[in-house]
C-alpha cells in the first residue's frame, strides 16, 4: 500500500513543482529606464454589508488613514468602482459598490504580509466575507 501512496503523491508532487516554477518566471521584469521593477498590488473592497449599503466614504477614508497609510507611507491610490462577485454562502450574485486601491512597493516579504494585514482587518472591522487581494510585477517610472 505504501508504494500506492508515493504513486498517488508524485504526481501531486510534480503539479506542485510546475505551479512554483511559473509563479517564478513572474519575477521583477526587464525594464526600460527610467522605469525600474517593482510589485503593483491591488484591492478591492466591497462596500455592502450583508444585503444593504454600510461603508461609506468617511469610514473607508478613516480605514484607510488609519490601516493602509501607516502599511504604505510612500502612497497608494482609492478608486470608486462597482463590481460583483459570487456569496458562496448565499449562492447567488452580489452587485455592490467598491474601493479599489492601488499600492506601488519594491519586493519585500513585509510589505506583502501588509497586504493580507489590511485586508483582515477590513474583513472583521465591515463584516466581509473576503477582499480581493491581486499582486502583479510591473515596470514603474515616477
Amino acid at each position: 500500500m505504501q508504494s500506492a501512496g508515493v504513486m498517488i503523491r508524485m504526481p501531486i508532487l510534480c503539479a506542485v513543482a510546475t505551479m512554483l516554477a511559473g509563479c517564478a518566471s513572474l519575477s521583477a521584469p526587464v525594464c526600460s529606464p527610467p522605469a525600474q521593477p517593482m510589485l503593483t498590488a491591488e484591492l478591492a473592497f466591497g462596500r455592502n454589508i450583508g444585503d444593504r449599503p454600510g461603508v461609506s466614504d468617511a469610514e473607508f477614508k478613516r480605514f484607510a488613514t488609519e490601516e493602509i497609510t501607516p502599511r504604505f507611507p510612500d502612497g497608494f491610490t482609492v478608486l470608486d468602482g462597482t463590481g460583483q462577485w459570487h456569496d458562496p454562502k448565499r449562492h447567488r450574485v452580489v452587485r455592490e459598490k467598491a474601493k479599489l486601491v492601488m499600492i506601488v512597493f519594491a519586493e519585500n516579504p513585509a510589505k506583502r504580509a501588509a497586504l493580507s494585514d489590511i485586508a483582515e482587518v477590513y474583513k472583521q472591522r465591515f463584516s466581509q466575507q473576503s477582499v480581493l487581494v491581486a499582486v502583479r510585477p510591473s515596470c514603474v517610472s515616477f
